[in-house]
């Protein structure tokens, strides 16, 4: 004779199975009988003059009237500035057998990539150099340098 297929843990498990159920089924119900609802007006979210939500409408006698034509889209134009592409800078570090170096811009402080092609003459370290600054594949760098007159 076999033995029944029904152990005390296959049991138990499908009794917390259905109890699981159970339980999911009745907090539904629960939810559903306990739901604020009121349709549209309990969803509608007002902003007041702080810009703070709200759900009561704002005070029609705050109410600010602009005008149109006084709103800029966009960047605002600014005057021409003189822009001198020409920069002054001291060559911070510069290795003559691999060919490139770094300049650092004497206002801005910044440094800027230098190669042997971009260079007008032979430059040494702590040079002031003037020169020209183009987008580089890496940055920044900076072409037609030429020793400052001292």
């Amino acid at each position: 004779m076999a033995k029944s297929q029904q152990t005390y843990n296959k049991k138990e498990r499908e009794k917390n199975r259905l109890k699981k159920q159970k339980d999911k089924l009745q907090k539904r119900e629960d939810r559903k009988s306990n739901s604020q609802g009121g349709g549209l007006e309990n969803m509608l979210a007002y902003v007041d003059e702080n810009g703070n939500i709200t759900d009561t409408p704002p005070d029609p006698s705050k109410k600010i009237i602009v005008d149109v034509a006084s709103i800029e889209i966009g960047i605002p134009k600014r005057a021409e500035e003189e822009y001198n592409p020409i920069r002054k800078g001291r060559v911070e570090f510069f290795n003559d057998s691999k060919g490139f170096g770094f300049i650092k811009d004497l206002e801005t402080q910044e440094k800027y990539f230098v190669h042997v092609n971009s260079l007008e003459e032979e430059i040494k370290e702590n040079n002031i150099v003037s020169f020209e600054i183009e987008r580089g594949m890496k940055g920044m760098n900076a072409v037609r340098v030429k020793k400052e007159k001292v």
